[in-house]
């Protein structure tokens, strides 16, 4: 047990210190509150603990630096948006030239024959089209599902996340039912219209979700990331792919995020063969971007229902989607940044991560539990990891999270927001780690003081 009085003196030492070392980002915050709400790019930043968001003034491989000097070894990594690492040398020359030649001119480049091959390689789906983030990926997987099986549910998983994409911020209720998830922000229907919610793991509930015979699709993370990182139990997920051909539901795998496990994710690591599979952020580098692939049958079922007349106003596209510079950056990313050299070495110190944690954990009897996933890692309080989005949820603590997010952020280390998640890229370094881990045991000590 956390002394909540302990705990509370230990926040307002952090908090005292945070202002002590971020004088100029205090100043910028109090200018951009003049015209941001909250001081703030996008509301969810005002959500990062301390007085105010610190305010980046370069970020470069596994470090970044604020405008007040501190250097940070950074575990959040843009959330995976900087997975390869912060501006890596090759997706930074790729998009310079690039924007030399030319950024958006709304017709294919050589590139998106080369990325669009490299894909389909890494996670065995013949066909990519390009979109600009992995929010608008699923959305097309999601209409391209509708239109193939004239159904109009979509099954997601409870507590997931898949951008802002509407059908997924639902949730169930204690009687089961379908709600909107809490804070959701102006929903054109009730969820329950468009969306049944499934527990992750739960192949009963999946199947009695999809016995209407209504379902368009599934839209999954073959492991769940943002709610905590909660695994998939053995044999899962080619359960569900049975059932979603049972039932003539076509499967998105969403591995936005699970692509920490390897070049191909969880859909090479586990053989899996979805229908489409969605994915963002770390394929660009860092450059805004996202992509889907699917099977050559969903292929043809689109070619075949979808007239070449009216193919620019079908509700899926953008006029900025597959621009010739984030291909250039998908490119380099993907050939020189996200290899199977790189990834070898980055879960090796995933998982050196994930060891100095538990070790603190155990040496100060606390009921927390650690889980994996390649090169990412998560510890959670709770004393066995959760099987489903529930649990992961019902296990947070977020006056515990603020503190250790401050004080993690004062000892200069940046986590992933809002739960305690790591991620290393091809620059962390051993030291980075094991600096990680002594600051992590020593705030262990001193919270349970």
């Amino acid at each position: 047990m956390i002394d909540r009085a302990r705990l509370a003196e230990l926040r307002a030492s952090e908090e005292k210190r945070f202002i002590e070392l971020h004088p100029k980002s205090g100043q910028l915050f109090e200018k951009s509150k003049v015209n941001m709400p909250d001081g703030v790019p996008m509301s969810w930043m005002a959500k990062w603990p301390g007085a105010y968001p610190i305010f980046v003034e370069e970020a470069k491989g596994a470090t970044f630096v604020d405008v007040d000097g501190n250097t940070y070894i950074d575990f959040c990594l843009g959330d995976t948006g900087s997975m390869t690492g912060h501006s890596p040398d090759a997706v930074v020359t790729a998009i310079r030239e690039q924007a030399g030649k030319g950024m958006s001119a709304m017709l294919p480049t050589k590139d998106a024959s080369d990325v669009s091959a490299d894909l389909a390689s890494r996670f065995n789906l013949p066909f990519w089209q390009f979109t600009v983030s992995a929010t608008d990926a699923n959305r097309h997987a999601i209409r391209y599902s509708r239109l193939i099986t004239g159904k109009s549910k979509v099954i997601v998983i409870d507590r997931c996340y898949h951008g802002s994409v509407d059908e997924s911020f639902a949730t169930l209720d204690k009687k089961g039912k379908t709600v909107a998830r809490e804070g959701n922000i102006g929903a054109p229907v009730d969820l329950d219209l468009t969306t049944r919610v499934v527990a992750f793991n739960d192949l009963a509930g999946m199947k009695k979700a999809l016995a209407n015979n209504d379902v368009a699709a599934i839209l999954m993370e073959p492991a769940m990331t943002n709610v905590g990182i909660v695994l998939p139990a053995d044999g899962y997920l080619k359960e569900v792919e049975k059932l979603a051909k049972k039932y003539e539901a076509l499967l998105i795998i969403d591995e936005t995020h699970t692509i920490s496990v390897g070049p191909g994710g969880m859909t090479a690591q586990l053989g899996l063969c979805p229908d489409f599979l969605t994915i963002g952020k770390a394929i660009g580098g860092g450059f805004p971007t996202g992509a889907f692939g699917m099977q050559k049958h969903v292929a043809d079922s689109i070619k075949k229902l979808v007239e070449l007349e009216v193919i620019d106003t079908g509700g899926v596209g953008g006029t900025l989607a597959a621009n010739a510079l984030s291909l250039a950056a998908m490119r380099a990313s993907l050939s020189k940044v996200l290899t199977a050299e790189n990834f070898e070495r980055m879960i090796k110190l995933g998982d050196r991560w994930a060891d100095g944690v538990e070790q603190a954990i155990e040496k100060y009897k606390l009921s927390w539990t650690v889980n994996r996933l390649g090169a990412r890692a998560e510890y959670m309080f709770a004393p066995t990891a959760p099987t489903t989005g529930r649990q992961a949820a019902d296990a947070g603590d977020f006056e515990l999270e603020q503190y250790i997010h401050l004080r993690m952020l004062n000892d200069g280390f940046l986590i992933t927001p809002f739960h305690n998640m790591a991620l290393i890229s091809p620059d962390t370094s051993i030291n980075d780690v094991d600096a990680h881990t002594q600051a992590f045991e020593k705030m262990c000590s001193d919270l349970v003081k």
